[in-house]
């Protein structure tokens, strides 16, 4: 049995969980801003730390206390709330969503002279996209696929960015499209601003599975990553299985299996993995670093 090495927390969320930790143990009372992380195990493991999960709801009715901003980043307009309700912010949003941000919020402000069309590839309501489009005072526009592309004026200047967990081929087929359809003085500007942290376990993880006879993928259910790793997981090896917790693992592996692999994604902790090998190791009566020679 293997657990995949590649798979697990991003840095991101390392850096974002250390933030939580560190401010769990001054024993003074936090909140997060939405799920830190989109597994349940984990942010019940923290919760019992003393960590408080809320929503935007709950934000907009606070006057003092402490919040912790997640890695996906928050619009400026939540700062400002937080800024005038005494909030204290922890902002553990992510280096390489912070930086995009920023990017972001220059290049709109620097085009304004020529109406140029701030347009997101991304996920629409995910959090770092509504963080991204903050940035733009809710002026961007949002494609999530190719479907979407009749938003963009092709005859007026275009510079387009990416949510950072967005698939590279997808992105280069927005730009494709753009390029061979715009008007032919059109300004096209994009920034390749997905992060190669994410985009390159997907060929990892296939490579990974391909080399057992089964796996066991780990995941939250509320993991868009997970959903689209393990779409990849699973073609590559039609042996894969989705689980969220070793309590789904009951039956025995068959005989025939000799192979086994266990991985995750971004927001999939370690600890949680070496769980499932455990149970698995269990059910099927090895050891875990025997359960594979």
């Amino acid at each position: 049995m293997e657990i995949d090495e590649g798979s697990g927390f991003c840095f991101g969320v390392i850096n974002a969980i250390k933030h939580a930790e560190k401010e769990l143990e001054s024993g003074e009372a936090l909140q997060c801003l939405g799920d830190i992380v989109h597994n349940n195990q984990e942010v019940d493991r923290l919760e019992k730390k003393g960590l408080k999960t809320i929503d935007y709801s709950n934000f907009n009715t606070l006057n003092g206390g402490k919040v912790l901003f997640r890695a996906h980043g928050e619009p400026p307009a939540v700062y400002e709330f937080a800024r005038q309700h005494n909030i204290t912010v922890v902002d553990a949003t992510c280096p390489v969503v912070l930086a995009l941000q920023r990017n972001i919020k220059r290049t709109f402000e620097k085009t304004r002279d020529i109406d140029a069309q701030i347009v997101i590839f991304g996920k629409h309501g995910h959090a770092e996209v509504n963080g991204l489009v903050g940035q733009t005072g809710g002026k961007a526009i949002v494609v999530q696929n190719m479907n979407e592309v009749s938003k963009i004026d092709l005859d007026r200047p275009i510079v387009l960015f990416s949510q950072t967990t967005m698939s590279i081929a997808g992105f280069e087929e927005l730009i494709s499209y753009i390029e061979t359809h715009k008007g032919a003085d059109v300004i096209f500007q994009y920034k390749d601003t997905i992060c190669r942290q994410v985009s390159n376990r997907i060929p990892n993880i296939e490579e990974f599975a391909k080399k057992k006879d089964w796996i066991y993928f780990v995941a939250g259910d509320k993991s868009s990553n997970g959903k689209v790793l393990f779409g990849h997981c699973k073609a590559a090896n039609s042996n894969s299985y989705f689980i969220s917790s070793a309590e789904q693992i009951s039956e025995p592996l068959p005989l025939w299996v000799n192979s086994v692999g266990i991985c995750g994604a971004t927001s999939t902790p370690k600890w949680l993995m070496e769980k499932i090998a455990e149970k698995v190791a269990q059910i099927n009566n090895t050891k875990p670093e025997q359960a594979e020679q």
